[in-house]
């Protein structure tokens, strides 16, 4: 027998109108999680940290590569724009500006792992997770590099740009890949749990 709801409850999820606002309400939603995680440092060795790192990669592996993509670009275009998202805004500059700044190469490289994270770690475990991301941070540290040696001498960029930040970014990539298991684990016992109760 044919269910008498079924076109009713199907047309919601199918209208593009609500489709398009619930992406646009992820991306905005992104943006303001990844511009707290950017304004949010904690005290660390070497250096302090802030969660940039964990908010993007946790985005890229929830919501696809295309939110993911779309909420990079949404983040750079408010930047660009002038408003204050960025790390260190707007003490340290703002919008086109700071983006030529020194550390200009790794937002790019952001918008690139991204794409890639979010394109790859969907379905993994959480080693597989671990591998894709730290592997989407290769790009963000090239071009972050690359854009910091055209501020500080060639024989610092390494010891500036990457050796005080690695472990960190490692430590925030590992609790993702944890936490995106975890949640994974317990979205998967809700259905069993209500045949259970059922």
């Amino acid at each position: 027998m044919v269910n008498p709801v079924s076109h009713a409850t199907s047309a919601p999820l199918n209208n593009p109108v609500l489709t398009g606002a619930k992406y646009c309400l992820m991306v905005v939603l992104g943006v303001a999680v990844i511009t707290a995680s950017a304004k949010t440092t904690v005290p660390f060795w070497p250096v302090p940290m802030t969660l940039q790192t964990m908010a993007i990669m946790a985005i890229a592996v929830a919501t696809g590569p295309r939110i993911a993509v779309a909420t990079m670009l949404a983040y750079l275009a408010a930047g660009a724009a002038g408003l204050p998202v960025f790390a260190g805004t707007p003490e340290r500059g703002i919008g086109i500006a700071y983006m030529m700044g020194p550390t200009g190469g790794y937002l790019a490289g952001y918008l690139i792992a991204a794409g890639f994270v979010g394109a790859l770690a969907r379905g993994r475990g959480a080693f597989g997770r671990f591998v894709v991301m730290m592997a989407g941070m290769v790009p963000v540290y090239l071009l972050g590099l690359a854009g910091l040696s055209g501020f500080v001498a060639s024989e610092k960029v390494v010891a500036l740009g990457f050796t005080p930040f690695i472990l960190g970014d490692t430590i925030k990539i590992a609790l993702v890949a944890l936490g995106g298991a975890a949640i994974t684990r317990l979205t998967k016992r809700k259905p069993s749990n209500r045949a259970d109760a059922a």
